[in-house]
């Protein structure tokens, strides 16, 4: 019999055992990376384009390209897309980033001929209609207008705005006539330069049999498809930084204010970012974190704060998000500088950082436990340029990092003097 008074010994995980992609090419050439790890009978079909918002010409250019190829082909309207994937049981997913645009097609095994005929047409003969765009676009900007209206929206985009400047794609802020600018003439271009065989891949993951990767051979690597076949210039843009400290976005009806500290911070590759993330988690990336403890649970100033660094080409952002109502907003920003001083100057207690340790390893081994998330875990290496000892190097960075660490990694990457603070909502008195 189990004795239930005793707690479960806690087992740390020696190694991640994450499943290597069987990589091959087809004979377009094509990189096509294989993940054969389900039990259920459904597959997923990850295309990656090399085309996001730093290859633009104009805002909104990537995300409307992606948002657009659903909504017609030369064999099937926006109707038919919709009602084929839905009578075979097919989920499509489409997504536009910093650099790469992603097309996502969930379907069972036994419809997957049905179902890849479908993605094929959108894949390579969209016609982006220009209803069908009229529609969207204005969707979008009636949902933009009701996002302009919140404390969050405001500083989320006021933050980006501080650390990258306005020339930088990155803080570069969407405003409601470049929403009008979008024509099918400029998807078409976008969609031309960046939608073809010669620049992308392709990720097959769950029950993956051999007629999966026949099937998808057939349709997307017997022969070259698109137009151009360039690939991409690599884009690098600089910063510019804004000098003022505090940035205050008024919302003069707002019943609480949202507060964003950030910074730029390191990008994926640099040798300090795994042990940085440590760093991170403890400050503010998890509940238990200091900057819950502190503000949420001690102070009582707001409901929810977090910290994280949010991954860009080249660097990264350190970001702190937190609402609270109005009167609380320099006390809790007093308090973020306070936790700094803590963990620049005092050592993390060893069983502080056992926690975050041992919560960082559960999460990591959650994170590749599915065949669809080691197809998420993979691509975020291929899109990151990382090595394919990334979650070994992970684990070995969060099981190893010491207390010493931990303090010299807040002195030297935890600048508050870098720190900029945008704050909306009502103006205080």
């Amino acid at each position: 019999m189990i004795d239930r008074t005793l707690q479960p010994r806690i087992l740390e995980p020696e190694q991640l055992a994450v499943q290597m992609p069987e990589r091959m090419v087809l004979s377009n050439g094509i990189p096509l990376n294989v993940l054969n790890a389900g039990e259920n009978e459904v597959v997923r079909i990850d295309f990656l384009i090399k085309g996001g918002r730093w290859q633009q010409v104009q805002p909104l250019q990537a995300l409307f390209t992606n948002r657009m190829l659903r909504e017609g082909t030369r064999r099937f309207t926006a109707a038919e897309i919709a009602e084929r994937l839905d009578y075979y049981g097919a989920w499509l997913e489409l997504s536009s980033a910093s650099e790469h645009a992603y097309l996502t097609l969930y379907s069972l095994n036994k419809y997957l001929p049905e179902t890849l005929d479908v993605l094929e047409s959108i894949v390579k003969e969209p016609i982006f209609p220009e209803k069908e765009l009229g529609v969207i676009i204005d969707t979008n900007i009636q949902q933009f207008l009701v996002n302009s209206s919140k404390v969050d929206f405001l500083a989320h985009r006021g933050l980006l705005k501080a650390v990258f400047g306005e020339r930088h794609p990155g803080g570069r802020l969407v405003q409601e006539e470049d929403y009008h600018r979008i024509t099918p003439s400029v998807l078409r271009d976008f969609y031309n330069r960046y939608y073809h065989s010669g620049n992308c891949s392709i990720y097959l993951s769950g029950k993956v049999t051999d007629e999966c990767i026949r099937k998808v051979e057939q349709l997307f690597g017997s022969e070259p498809f698109g137009t151009g076949f360039r690939k991409p210039e690599k884009k690098e843009y600089l910063p510019v930084v804004s000098e003022e400290k505090r940035i205050f976005i008024e919302r003069p009806d707002a019943l609480q204010s949202a507060v964003r500290m950030g910074m730029l911070s390191l990008d994926r590759n640099h040798p300090d970012y795994l042990k940085l993330r440590v760093l991170v988690t403890l400050f503010g990336g998890y509940f238990g974190s200091r900057l819950m403890s502190n503000i949420r649970e001690e102070k009582g100033y707001t409901y929810g704060i977090s910290a994280g660094v949010m991954p860009y080409p080249g660097q990264g952002v350190l970001a702190v998000n937190a609402e609270t109502a109005n009167e609380f907003v320099e006390p809790l920003i007093a308090e973020v500088y306070h936790e700094i001083d803590r963990l620049q100057n005092d050592l993390v207690p060893a069983e502080e950082l056992s926690m975050v340790q041992n919560y960082m390893s559960g999460e990591m081994c959650r994170s590749y436990e599915s065949a669809f998330s080691l197809a998420d875990a993979w691509i975020f290496v291929q899109i990151s340029g990382l090595r394919d000892s990334y979650f070994t190097d992970a684990l070995d960075a969060v099981k190893n990092v010491t207390p010493e660490e931990i303090r010299e990694l807040a002195g030297k990457h935890l600048c508050k003097e870098k720190l900029k603070e945008v704050v909306s909502g009502k103006k205080m008195s």
